[in-house]
């Protein structure tokens, strides 16, 4: 039997990323009736070019926020797997090719990872100390790869993964018109990873495992979950996105930045929680983080198509997290 028009609209209700979307779509829409120049290919490539490490990033904080967890190394993970596949690169006494130096710094970003969940579920250290400890440790390493300098000038087949374009389209004009010349590599990465990673933790029984260790670790435990060896993998997982996505920021700017990346782990979190994950673990969905991220990165163009101080992109930010913990909250108590 269907469920009435009324019951189904509760249901609708209860979707944060019914509702994330719809605030996303409301903003946009408020944004291109205010300018149309706002829809331009130009625009939307902006926006999508500022999401992609972003939303690369939560994929993996999204699970590791389900399963009761959080990552605060993401940003500086990202950029010292970039700046040591740079180095690589460029040291005239090394001079590797950029595959394997691509591989090498995935692989930083996977032994960090690994390391932060060993830390976590063998010994039981706080997350909060561990990977705090990590962030620090992966900065400090990034400037002593680095010398503090950055590398750049690296071989057009790596360049290519960060400003190769695809899909070369015809805007309409109704949208502010033009051609846009096609989507760039890091974008088309990051929206697969986001669909698979959705999919994945929606469907597969393995990364529905999070739910049961975010919901209760004890019961999880009990039920014959290996809730250590999951810890673990979720950490890695965590590290090498966060390097993924550093690597392909150092291929499309053709520089590896020792500063890349600071401050990440907290756009991270917040695009995740505005998305509908909870803190406490047992909640949350990728595509909720991806428009999460897709609100956050709205937010720097529209503050210059309203000609506001750059200074309010953190002060929204903030207010967007804190209005996402109470929303959280209240939700909880009803």
């Amino acid at each position: 039997m269907n469920p009435p028009p009324a019951s189904l609209l509760r249901q609708l209700s209860r979707l944060s990323e019914l509702r994330i979307l719809l605030l996303v779509a409301g903003f946009w829409l408020g944004l291109w009736l205010y300018d149309p120049a706002f829809l331009a290919p130009a625009t939307i490539n902006t926006v999508l070019l500022y999401l992609f490490g972003y939303a690369i990033m939560a994929c993996g904080m999204t699970v590791l926020l389900v399963s009761g967890g959080f990552d605060l190394s993401v940003g500086s993970v990202s950029a010292l797997a970039a700046m040591v596949a740079g180095v690589l690169m460029r040291d005239p006494a090394l001079h590797v090719a950029w595959p394997l130096a691509l591989a090498v710094g995935l692989g930083v970003g996977a032994a960090i990872g690994t390391a932060n969940g060993l830390f976590i579920a063998r010994l039981g250290i706080n997350p909060f100390i561990t990977t705090l400890g990590t962030m620090l440790l992966a900065r400090g390493l990034t400037y002593i790869v680095s010398g503090g300098v950055g590398r750049s000038g690296f071989a057009p087949g790596f360049c290519w993964l960060g400003q190769g374009r695809v899909l070369a389209v015809h805007w309409p004009g109704w949208l502010g018109g033009g051609q846009w010349t096609g989507v760039q590599m890091p974008i088309v990465v990051s929206l697969l990873l986001v669909v698979v990673a959705d999919v994945l933790l929606r469907k597969h029984r393995f990364f529905r495992q999070n739910y049961y260790l975010g919901g209760n670790e004890q019961a999880a435990w009990l039920s014959g979950i290996a809730v250590n060896r999951l810890k673990v993998f979720n950490y890695a997982l965590s590290g090498t996105l966060a390097a993924l996505a550093g690597l392909l920021f150092c291929a499309r700017l053709d520089a590896a930045i020792p500063t890349a990346g600071e401050g990440d782990e907290l756009k991270v979190i917040t695009a995740v929680i505005v998305g509908g994950a909870s803190l406490s673990g047992g909640k949350g969905t990728v595509l909720g983080a991806f428009l999460g991220c897709l609100l956050l990165a709205t937010i720097r163009p529209a503050i210059s198509f309203l000609n506001i101080g750059d200074h309010w992109e953190k002060a929204l930010v903030g207010f967007i997290l804190l209005t996402a913990v109470l929303l959280d909250r209240v939700g909880k108590r009803r």
